[in-house]
């Protein structure tokens, strides 16, 4: 598509021999957010690990903006543009807040300061080291370490996982900002279904490592069904 930003053909993609993934085409348009739903296990961490290049490849294409980076490692992938925010969050927990963000920032709209005005805890915490944060402080952090890469495509595995419930406000209002006022393509990996849904263009529910679902992310919101069969989400 003219304004495609990410497109997977056919993928597959496991660890070692295992394969996890059977088959996966899907389509985000540029500056989308794209729902990436599931049960346990169903292959949505092992779906995203791919895009950033951290699985075993055994099938298929992935294209970045008209580039194909199927074959690139994780470090040629972050440059190519995309971002990535584990669960593990990965932030330098011996550095300060401050630290974390200079070590990795690159030219672009997303400054360390356009990061702190998104996360005013983090510029109240500059001065404090990553292992001085709590939970959802450290979060804020990766979200903020990924954003100042200033990527084409941010990818987020869980990013409300046992948060507290103040917090996890905060980020949402955090992430509609991003997706009200940039063109920046993101894939949300959530549990909370009703939390993120309503975020985003379109979804996808993983099963097995294959897709059962996909279309819009109202749609989905909109059919109790899919969202009872496939999630087991109850209103």
């Amino acid at each position: 598509m003219s304004d495609g930003l990410l497109q997977t053909t056919d993928l597959r993609a496991g660890y070692g021999e295992a394969s996890v993934l059977s088959g996966i085409s899907l389509t985000l348009a540029r500056g989308a957010t794209l729902a990436l739903l599931g049960r346990n296990g169903a292959g949505k961490t092992t779906l995203v690990d791919t895009l950033a290049g951290l699985t075993t490849h055994h099938g298929g294409t992935i294209v970045l903006d008209g580039q194909d980076i199927t074959r690139l490692r994780p470090e040629r992938r972050a440059a190519a543009g995309i971002g990535w925010v584990p669960q593990e969050r990965n932030i330098f927990r011996s550095l300060t807040v401050e630290e974390n963000l200079t070590a990795v920032a690159r030219l672009g709209r997303w400054t360390v300061e356009r990061a702190y005005e998104l996360f005013p805890r983090l510029k109240e915490r500059r001065g404090n080291l990553g292992n001085q944060l709590s939970g959802g402080e450290q979060q804020m952090l990766a979200i903020a370490r990924a954003l100042v890469l200033n990527p084409k495509l941010l990818l987020l595995d869980e990013p409300l996982e046992g948060l507290a419930p103040i917090i996890i406000d905060e980020l949402l209002l955090a992430l509609r900002a991003i997706v009200e006022g940039e063109r920046l393509g993101m894939i949300i990996i959530e549990q909370k279904a009703r939390h993120i849904l309503p975020l985003c263009d379109a979804a996808i529910i993983l099963d097995r490592g294959m897709a059962v679902y996909q279309g819009t992310a109202k749609g989905l919101l909109d059919d109790e069904t899919a969202l009872s069969r496939h999630l087991a989400v109850e209103r």
